[in-house]
């Protein structure tokens, strides 16, 4: 073996940190790492299409997995490439390093070819930590301050390591002045609430008689004191749109995420609590709240600076959301019976009728909310889903039931689409034992995942189970963006912006060694669910969906917002009249659910 290098030292570091695998692309940047990683053989190196795609699956790798998502690319170019998949990581507050490489420390500052200044590139995305190795005694001081960055401060670090740095010969570590020896350990803090800050909320919660729960990714572990409690008080259970997989929505008391995209029972909660708690979730969507004033909050989160962000609360619990559920639980008063429970479960289960008869509206040809429904019951218990950017959103949010342990994971806050098969990847590697379906509309999928689709391709031999599922919804529209300029511009669609070229997504995956179905007629969909789950290769289940089908808001607000998208489709002209009809009988469908 020849002399140990600096780049040897990063992927030794690596390995001490626990990295299984590496998300990137190749370039003269970074070749001298790569070179070291070929001769570790270890972390993997995964090679994707697209540094993006690579950003996005290092984020999926650190949503499915809890860990650290690492992904690595080339200068310039490529390091711009990181940044959306960065953003993600920020804004879904999960911990991410990035690896990139940098021209020779010689030429910084000579305008060379692909010289960009990351340091500045990277200054918001990585607030918490950036830095660029200048010397080889950095190495490995700077990798673990990157580490521990990215987990207690839940988002990304950025390593910035010039060519000549990462071929300059390993360091010996002298115990002297300006050499600091770090260690590559981390330990969560435990935080215990205040007893006073518990008899706060505790005060709040047993003034109110109409409690509603706001439900998000921070309770990933706490359904079984969220439960309790909701029972104990008779409280409505809404969640976020990151919190939906950590509820059990067939809980009598469960009513769906809220939000634009959520449910009516939602918006019943939230509209008519007088008492709301917000539970590990920092969701954005505040017009859906009650209206300040309306509601005294209490809020609990692991992150004291996210309390109060998104609602004036009265009380603040500071703590992990088990643990503070558990010692709130005996300081509230019983209320097993009450009118508000009654409101609360006959809402949910006129949400439930709602799903079923939206689904089940007629459609030309699939209703896309039928595709999504009748995944329901058909999920494995040890399924992973991936969910893209699009109005599939809309439809996983509605109709799909997870069942308990199921993981679900999207681009929430960023919204980025194409994130769903680089997602879906990521829970594969790390599981490849595990089914995965991935959920994606049509544009999300001509953004991305046709490429990452060659990936799929080039891996799914080597999963133990080879079933990875992805569903395109094919309406030949950007279908969200359309029903948003009706609804909040009140403009017709644009056919410039909004059509999609017309291509066949089973048979590019029949082309590419994969199994396609297509499904142009409703009563075939659950029979296409069942051969893509039983098969013995990855999948894509093309559905010709409807992209007249509309996306509402849920009551009590859809009326205001459907007679914006009506008058839109009226300028439109005769066209529009199957999606003029498809509006008004789900107008008149939501309308059977005003009290």
């Amino acid at each position: 073996m020849g002399e140990r290098l600096v780049a040897d030292v990063i992927v030794d570091r690596l390995q001490a940190w626990g990295v299984q695998r590496i998300f990137g692309y190749s370039g003269d940047g970074i070749n001298t790492v790569l070179g070291a990683l070929r001769r570790a053989g270890a972390p993997r190196f995964v090679q994707v299409r697209h540094e993006e795609n690579a950003a996005f699956m290092a984020v999926g790798h650190a949503k499915y997995t809890g860990g650290v998502g690492v992904m690595l690319s080339t200068q310039g170019p490529g390091a711009v490439h990181l940044l959306n998949g960065l953003y993600d990581a920020k804004m879904d507050s999960v911990p991410v390093v990035a690896i990139i490489g940098q021209q020779s420390r010689t030429v910084l500052g000579s305008a060379y070819m692909q010289e960009i200044d990351l340091l500045n590139l990277t200054r918001d995305v990585a607030s918490s930590f950036r830095q660029q190795v200048n010397s080889p005694e950095q190495i490995p001081l700077v990798l673990d301050r990157a580490f521990k960055s990215a987990l207690a401060d839940r988002g990304p670090a950025v390593v910035i390591i010039p060519h000549d740095v990462q071929q300059a010969p390993a360091p010996e570590l002298e115990h002297e002045h300006g050499i600091i020896t770090t260690a590559p350990v981390w330990s969560p803090p435990n935080l215990v609430p205040g007893q006073a800050d518990l008899e706060a909320a505790a005060a709040v919660i047993n003034d109110g008689a109409r409690v509603a729960f706001l439900v998000g990714q921070g309770a990933r572990e706490a359904w079984p004191q969220v439960k309790a409690l909701a029972e104990k008080i008779g409280a409505g259970i809404t969640t976020s749109l990151m919190g939906k997989p950590y509820v059990d929505e067939s809980h009598p008391l469960a009513a769906g995420v809220m939000g634009h995209l959520g449910t009516s029972a939602s918006g019943v909660v939230m509209g008519e609590c007088d008492t709301l708690l917000i539970v590990g979730s920092n969701d954005p969507w505040t017009e859906f709240y009650p209206p300040p004033g309306a509601a005294r909050a209490v809020q609990i989160d692991i992150d004291a600076a996210a309390i109060g962000n998104r609602y004036p609360v009265e009380a603040a619990v500071t703590g992990e959301a088990a643990a503070s559920l558990e010692s709130l639980l005996p300081l509230v008063e019983p209320r097993p019976e009450s009118a508000w429970r009654t409101r609360v479960e006959g809402a949910v289960q006129d949400w439930h009728r709602l799903a079923a008869e939206r689904a089940g509206t007629p459609a030309r040809p699939v209703n896309p909310e039928l595709a999504v429904r009748e995944l329901s019951g058909r999920l494995p218990g040890n399924a992973q889903v991936a969910v893209d950017v699009g109005s599939v959103v809309y439809w996983y949010a509605r109709q799909l039931r997870l069942p308990a342990g199921v993981p679900a994971h999207l681009s929430s806050t960023l919204a980025s689409m194409g994130c769903s098969i680089p997602y879906g990847l990521a829970a594969k590697l790390a599981d490849p034992e595990r089914p995965v379906i991935a959920l994606s509309g049509d544009g999300a999928m001509q953004m991305a995942g046709v490429a990452e689709l060659i990936t799929v391709s080039r891996l799914w031999p080597d999963w133990a189970d080879p079933r990875f599922v992805v569903m395109v919804l094919n309406n030949g529209e950007l279908a969200e963006v359309t029903w948003e300029q009706r609804e909040m511009e009140g403009d017709p669609r644009f056919d410039q912006s909004q059509a999609l070229p017309d291509f066949s997504y089973a048979r590019y995956a029949e082309l590419l060694g994969l199994q396609g179905i297509r499904v142009d007629d409703p009563a075939k969909i659950g029979a296409a669910w069942d051969a893509a789950l039983d098969a013995d290769r990855p999948v894509l289940i093309e559905v010709m969906s409807d992209p007249d089908v509309p996306l509402l808001p849920p009551f009590p607000g859809g009326k205001e917002q459907g007679q914006s998208m009506m008058d839109a489709l009226v300028k439109e002209g005769p066209a529009t009249q199957h999606a003029r009809e498809l509006l008004e009988t789900y107008l008149g469908q939501e309308e059977d659910l005003v009290p």
